[in-house]
């Protein structure tokens, strides 16, 4: 079964947004988003963000489509001919999952929002861990992450992910990995 992850970065009120962008400017954060939505084991491979439409179109338009990755935008409503050469369109989730189950040069699969697909993913007996970074201040949002299930539990980070607290622009935030436990 074709698992995948979801990276996410949160304040403390849950906001992940607003008015299509984030609440927060932190570099290293959108640093540590690229590096970890990239990092393949195997050289010849790549990986697959999913996110929904206003995800996709929220991404300036010079970063998008994300570089080095599969982008797949999960949408009912777009055409193909709406996205960039190179975009795959998806009506959900699960569709995805199985177009992406017939690629073999796709290593991991990152579900990078926004709230609807969050909610759906952490459902799916597919995911496997949740990367949340999370902002240790309260921003102004009106886009928000779901609440966590319970079958989520922390675990110790890979060797990639920072340790304790990190500091920028005077925002304290911290990496996070929570596995799903299986029942």
């Amino acid at each position: 079964m074709l698992r995948f992850n979801l990276i996410v970065a949160v304040c403390e009120n849950f906001g992940i947004g607003i008015k299509g962008d984030l609440p927060w400017h932190i570099k290293s954060e959108l640093k540590y988003f690229s590096r970890t939505t990239k990092r393949t084991s195997d050289p010849a491979k790549r990986n697959a963000v999913v996110m929904g439409r206003k995800t996709f179109f929220g991404v300036p338009e010079s970063k998008r489509p994300l570089p080095d990755r599969l982008n797949i935008v999960l949408s009912s409503t777009l055409k193909q001919e709406e996205l960039p050469k190179g975009v795959l369109l998806c009506p959900s989730l699960e569709a995805a999952l199985k177009v992406l189950e017939d690629k073999s040069d796709i290593e991991n699969i990152w579900i990078v929002g926004g709230s609807g697909v969050y909610k759906e993913a952490m459902a799916s007996p597919r995911c496997h861990r949740l990367y949340i970074t999370k902002i240790q201040k309260e921003f102004e949002c009106d886009t928000f992450f779901p609440a966590i299930p319970d079958s989520f539990k922390e675990v110790s980070p890979d060797s990639d992910v920072p340790l304790g607290v990190q500091e920028e622009n005077d925002i304290k935030y911290e990496y996070k990995v929570l596995e799903k436990q299986s029942k």
